[in-house]
């Protein structure tokens, strides 16, 4: 059998890893460079790659192949094989057969990684023999070639789910679903959501589907499609028989006939998106029996994600926040939502069919001076330009953060919230917010 693999990254090098493993004749082929430390795995385990080509020879011949998550459909090689019929799959679909462990999938437009870790946090404070993969990590197929886990928690992009036939999730979580990616979609929101959804659509009576019961997209999907998953909703205003939500300043989580409670305030995480992250992570604790002291002990510890509204540092009374992750507009308007101060909002990158007018009242509230962060501005200055007093714009984060200091009186914040994804002007998001903390030190 033929496996070839198109992308030459983390989960790319992992699939090869497990395909050798696994007897496949395996064949790597990445149209960009791949990077030194992942070439010297795929040599040392003598595995046949290309960089900076595709050649179609060396492809089409293929039995299967895995497309990393970040290579679009429209690719030409990637249409010749869908042509040709051969099964182009996600390193989870690759990967899921492997292995006995038991997985709990995680999806949504924000708030994947909080609850990814959250829900890892949990299950390993408890003891359990739990791996982290999916979108965040060490490659999936890469842990299930070493198979030594016996449960994992992924993170999983609507990407990674376009590409599942008969992967399925014991426990699935769809923390929200709103308009990101639209490039990918043909700037179709409804094909997005079916994207999301299909988490769910291989889950039989002996799964769960937790999922947000405030959100307007999946409650819709819900209502005209159907899942045999056992349903779990949480909420922030509704009350459940079976489900969680928040009551009188507590978090109560009821399953199986079993109540957890948990005052709000003892929770380590701030905000209310962050309480429905908890409480989606705090069902996934229940449903695998894990005793109620751990499971208080470890939201009262969790430390939170990096990128996330990320406290840096308070510099002359002024608080700088690095929120380097929220690439949409919806996760900027968790982020404004929970600045109780007057804010300096950093904002910009590369727009992926962006609507600000969801910000605006946000903005007009919180926002004393936007710092437009990005090549084209154009969008954010004919949204926002009338709206705040101050606007400018820089091409690099040094400027972005010396002209916020000067923008800023005490008392007032300093909010790097992009909207936007980071390919402009830095490698990555991470990238992005490191140079933010870093220019915020050199203040």
């Amino acid at each position: 059998m033929r496996l070839v693999v198109l992308g030459g990254g983390e989960s790319g090098v992992g699939t090869a890893i497990l395909g050798k493993k696994k007897g496949y004749d395996v064949f790597v082929s990445d149209f960009g460079k791949i990077k030194n430390n992942y070439k010297e795995v795929l040599i040392s385990n003598g595995i046949d790659w290309e960089e900076e080509r595709h050649t179609q020879g060396l492809i089409l011949n293929a039995d299967v192949v895995m497309k990393s998550p970040g290579i679009p459909e429209k690719v030409p090689i990637v249409k010749k094989l869908i042509e040709k019929g051969v099964p182009v799959i996600s390193e989870i679909e690759f990967a899921a057969p492997f292995t006995k462990a038991v997985t709990i999938g995680i999806t949504g437009s924000n708030g994947k990684t909080t609850t990814t870790m959250l829900t890892y946090h949990l299950l390993k404070s408890a003891g359990l023999n739990v791996g982290l993969g999916g979108n965040i990590g060490k490659s999936f197929a890469e842990q299930v070639a070493d198979d030594t886990y016996d449960s994992y928690v992924l993170e999983l992009s609507s990407f990674q789910l376009d590409g599942i036939v008969d992967y399925k999730p014991h426990i699935a979580i769809i923390t929200n679903i709103s308009p990101d990616h639209l490039d990918r979609y043909e700037y179709n929101y409804q094909n997005y959501i079916n994207s999301k959804m299909r988490i769910t659509m291989n889950q039989t009576e002996d799964d769960y589907l937790i999922y947000d019961a405030d959100d307007e997209a999946i409650t819709a999907w819900l209502e005209n499609n159907k899942t045999k998953a056992k349903l779990i909703p949480f909420s922030l205003t509704k009350t459940f028989n079976e489900g969680a939500f928040i009551q009188n300043n507590k978090m109560e989580v009821k399953i199986n006939q079993d109540e957890f409670l948990m005052e709000t305030e003892s929770i380590a995480l701030e905000g209310k998106h962050n309480m429905k992250n908890a409480m989606a992570a705090t069902s996934v604790a229940k449903l695998m029996q894990i005793r109620k002291a751990t499971i208080r002990e470890s939201l009262s510890n969790f430390q939170g994600v990096e990128h996330r509204l990320e406290k840096v540092l308070k510099i002359q009374n002024v608080q700088y926040i690095n929120d380097s992750k929220a690439t949409n507009v919806n996760a900027t308007f968790f982020a404004l939502d929970s600045m109780n101060m007057p804010t300096v909002w950093i904002v910009g990158g590369v727009d992926k069919g962006n609507d600000y007018n969801e910000l605006m009242s946000l903005v007009r509230e919180k926002v004393k001076a936007i710092i437009c962060l990005g090549v084209d501005n154009k969008k954010i200055i004919d949204a926002f330009g009338n709206v705040v007093d101050m606007m400018v714009e820089v091409t690099n984060m040094n400027d972005a953060v010396r002209m916020a200091q000067r923008l800023t009186e005490k008392g007032d914040a300093v909010l790097l919230s992009p909207a936007c994804a980071s390919f402009d002007l830095f490698e990555n998001y991470e990238d992005r917010g490191n140079q933010f903390k870093q220019a915020v030190h050199n203040l």
